[in-house]
C-alpha cells in the first residue's frame, strides 16, 4: 500500500470526538483519556498474526513505556469479550477499546478503503497516535512495523 494514508488528525491537534469501551465495557473518550500521555495503537484484530505480533511486542517493552508515564491502548472493532479473551490469552497489561461502532477509527481517519491480498476492502489503517496530558497529538507513527513497533515508538519518544 502506498504511503499516502487518509487521517483525520495531525500533529498538534486535540483527540477528535468519538465515544467507545474498553474491555471491561467502561467508557472511553477522548475526556476519559486527558490527564495521561497516551499510546494508541489501531490495529485489525485480536488475534491474527500481525496484530498478535504487535500487541505482544507492545507487551513485552511495557514496562519502559510505563516509567516513563504512558498509558497503552489497543483500538480495534473486536468486541469487550473478544478483547479480554485476547488480554488473557497473552497476558496483556494494557486496555483494549472495543470500537465496534468505528466511532474512534473513523474520528482519527483510520478506516477505510485499503488493499488487502491484492483486494480492495475496507479495514483499519494500522497507526500509532501518541498524545500529551492535555489530549494533544504529539507523534503519529503510520509505518508501522509490527514486531518492531516498541523500537519505533522508544525512537520517536526519546526512550
Amino acid at each position: 500500500m502506498s504511503n499516502d494514508k487518509k487521517g483525520n488528525v495531525k500533529v498538534g491537534d486535540v483527540i477528535p470526538a468519538f465515544d467507545a469501551v474498553n474491555e471491561k465495557g467502561e467508557k472511553v473518550t477522548p475526556d476519559t483519556l486527558k490527564g495521561h500521555k497516551n499510546i494508541i495503537f489501531f490495529y485489525g484484530q485480536d488475534d491474527t498474526p500481525t496484530c498478535t505480533k504487535e500487541a505482544c511486542n507492545l507487551r513485552d517493552n511495557f514496562k519502559a513505556f510505563d516509567s516513563k508515564g504512558y498509558r497503552i491502548y489497543g483500538v480495534s472493532k473486536d468486541n469487550e469479550k473478544k478483547h479480554q479473551k485476547f488480554i488473557n490469552k497473552y497476558d496483556l497489561p494494557y486496555s483494549l477499546i472495543a470500537d465496534k461502532e468505528l466511532s474512534m477509527m473513523s474520528a482519527f481517519g483510520y478506516y477505510g478503503p485499503k488493499i488487502f491480498m491484492g483486494k480492495q476492502v475496507n479495514g483499519v489503517y494500522r497507526t500509532t497516535v501518541v498524545t500529551n496530558e492535555k489530549g494533544i497529538i504529539t507523534h503519529i507513527i503510520e509505518d508501522v512495523v509490527s514486531g518492531d513497533h516498541s523500537n519505533q515508538l522508544k525512537t520517536a519518544l526519546g526512550i
